[in-house]
């Protein structure tokens, strides 16, 4: 994983204590809420608020830092990646990377070159099968 303090470097953002701290919740969760970063954050920043998690995630996704995953409940967020599909369970929520190269034709970047790829594939999770 990339160094988070060298994403916020890189960018045109101010190397901040919270935007480090986002930066390593999303990196710990794999993809979040914003009032799942914020349960976590308020923890270390007992004075932050809601808002100031909410502009931070909306500048490093202008920044293209992270990327914002639209599910049928409220957005989650992840660090920058490889092109990638979500597995969404469907019982618990649960987002799960899957790699294009997994199910995709490799033929589709030639057909549509530097374009957002977006897939999200709905089932029920491993956890939610077993009980």
């Amino acid at each position: 994983m990339k160094n988070l303090k060298s994403l916020l470097e890189e960018s045109n953002l101010k190397i901040t204590p919270q935007r480090l701290a986002i930066l390593k919740e999303l990196d710990n969760k794999g993809h979040a809420s914003i009032e799942e970063i914020y349960e976590t954050i308020k923890e270390m920043f007992p004075s932050i608020s809601l808002a100031t998690i909410y502009k931070n995630i909306n500048s490093l996704k202008d920044e293209g830092i992270i990327s914002e995953i639209c599910l049928h409940q409220k957005p989650k967020y992840e660090l920058q990646k490889e092109p990638h599909a979500h597995f969404i369970c469907q019982k618990c929520g649960y987002v799960e990377d899957v790699p294009f190269s997994e199910i995709m034709d490799k033929n589709i970047e030639k057909k549509y070159p530097n374009s957002q790829k977006e897939l999200y594939i709905y089932g029920i999770c491993a956890k939610c099968k077993e009980k």
